[in-house]
């Protein structure tokens, strides 16, 4: 997440990568070669997630032949689902539904306040609510296969190997072996969840298997401090499940340091329990059936059941096993994500890369979609237009959001120095939250501003409700360069929370409390 420098080559020249990941396509022989090249394909894209999609529809609108290589290998629990990749099946999708319904069962007990007599259930019906996800999910599997037949880009359910760098092995379900060339390749496997090198990990289960869990999850242990952990720990707690997070360090590392902290506390003053800092050492399946996990904390060993635990320490990508060191192109030694030129371009000249696996660029799905795109109009159509990877807008959809744009405090204080930055901050409490009493200014908001070029904006973050349609609006104001004096200029919506942007005037030097009073 969030926006780092890539590790650019100085010559376009190029690297890739590839693996498939989903099911339910073709297995079948590619059909007649046609492009003058000598190839059966302009094109061939390997991974079926959201930017590789882009990539291959955008690339066959252009009238180039394309064919799209997917394949999901079955978790350690045996998960596997269907086209479109990370995102659609077991990440931003199903997260956000869930997320959903855990809005929804705040929204039970504020309506007694409004005048609804209404009884909220302890629980949701989980079977009832990964149906309904799983649902959603496959509508929307069909949709991408639909829209690529529509668009005559051949979809290939088999894993990719290089041979070299114009022909790739594929090896289908049934484990039938078929060779196929193009002239540009697109690696775009994206990533996996990362399990812990502890004995007993194999009975963990991680975002690969949570969204389509056949029981209840019970109590549970989610081991991590990612975005992903917060999230799901935030869901499970909202379902009346026991919920554990176990923090090796800090949360949320990489985002603002404060807002972290708001959050944490938010989560564990609304039932989510925290063990911190602590690490798991072992795991032991019980006669019950329950998990005994043995853990240290602060040095101190100790051991406790749950019925399930939840890894989340984060991802690794998809670039090994599929021949990359075969066709010579370059990854980074610790993360194994793929080195690039600033026009995505890998060290081998005719492989190209985008999503997840790009060395130093955000893991954002829309990020993807919109980098495939660009990439074959640059391949395809003349252009000449880079991914801008700078001021991408991202939101985590813990129990209280948090939206952002820009730079942290920490990151905008290290660029421009302690003395050049000027933070505007303010708490506040939405309006709905104030007929059932809610807690008071925790939801929060902040400005920060390069003193040296105008007060220009270069880093908004924003905690409360709605927290991705907040940013998302806000974040067009950062790409074109907007100064504080803009922003206090635009007329806010009243009463709406995103007017905290237009409204602010403490300052984190004056030393005024940030609090608000009315509304």
């Amino acid at each position: 997440m969030g926006c780092g420098q890539s590790k650019m080559l100085k010559l376009p020249t190029s690297k890739a990568q590839t693996v498939s990941m989903d099911q339910g396509a073709d297995d079948g022989a590619t059909e007649e070669a046609g492009p003058s090249h000598g190839f059966e394909y302009d094109l061939v894209v390997i991974g079926g997630g959201s930017g590789g999609l882009a990539c291959s529809k955008k690339a066959a609108d252009l009238g180039k032949k394309v064919a799209v290589l997917d394949f999901v290998k079955p978790s350690p629990q045996g998960s596997t689902w269907g086209l479109g990749g990370t995102c659609v099946n077991v990440g931003c999708i199903p997260k956000k539904l869930m997320h959903q319904a855990a809005i929804i069962q705040h929204s039970m007990h504020d309506a007694k306040a409004f005048g609804w007599d209404i009884e909220a259930p302890a629980k949701p019906s989980w079977t009832t609510l990964v149906e309904g996800v799983q649902n959603h999910i496959g509508s929307l599997n069909w949709g991408y296969r639909v829209a690529l037949r529509d668009k005559n880009v051949k979809y290939l359910n088999a894993y990719g190997t290089f041979v070299d760098a114009h022909t790739i092995k594929t090896v289908n379900k049934r484990g039938k072996e078929l060779n196929i060339t193009a002239d540009k390749i697109v690696l775009a496997p994206g990533g996996r969840p990362r399990y812990p090198d502890i004995p007993g990990a194999e009975y963990g289960i991680t975002s690969d298997d949570l969204f389509s869990l056949d029981h209840e999850p019970g109590k549970s242990l989610v081991v991590g401090a990612s975005y992903v952990a917060l999230e799901c720990a935030g869901f499970l707690t909202a379902f009346g499940f026991d919920t554990t997070v176990m923090v090796r360090s800090i949360l949320l590392r990489g985002f603002d340091r404060e807002i972290a902290g708001k959050i944490g506390d938010y989560m564990e003053n609304t039932g989510t329990k925290f063990v911190q800092p602590a690490t798991p050492t072992r795991i032991e399946k019980l006669e019950s059936g329950k998990l005994a996990v043995t853990f240290d904390h602060e040095g101190t060993e100790k051991t406790e059941e749950f019925d399930t635990v939840f890894f989340a320490t984060g991802r690794d990508v998809c670039t090994k096993g599929i021949g990359l060191e075969t066709v010579g192109v370059e990854v980074d030694p610790k993360s194994g994500k793929i080195v690039h030129s600033e026009g995505d371009r890998t060290t081998v000249e005719n492989i190209y890369a985008i999503g997840d696996v790009l060395l130093g660029t955000p893991e954002l799905t829309p990020v993807a979609i919109q980098a495939g795109v660009l990439l074959a109009e640059r391949l395809f159509n003349g252009s000449t237009e880079l991914m801008d990877y700078i001021n991408v807008c991202t939101t985590v959809f813990t129990p209280i959001e948090y939206g952002c744009c820009g730079l942290s405090e920490e990151d905008a204080t290290a660029k421009y120095g302690q003395d050049n930055i000027e933070v505007y901050h303010q708490s506040f409490t939405p309006l709905e939250w104030t007929v059932p009493h809610r807690p008071e200014n925790v939801c929060f908001a902040k400005i920060l501003c390069d003193k040296t070029d105008d007060e220009r904006v270069v880093g908004i973050h924003y905690l409360g409700p709605n927290a991705g349609e907040v940013t998302q609006g806000f974040g067009i104001a950062l790409k074109m360069g907007a100064t504080k004096a803009q922003f206090d200029k635009l007329v806010g919506i009243h009463p709406t929370t995103a007017e905290i942007f237009t409204t602010m005037t403490i300052t984190k030097a004056s030393g005024e409390s940030a609090e608000a009073a009315g509304c």
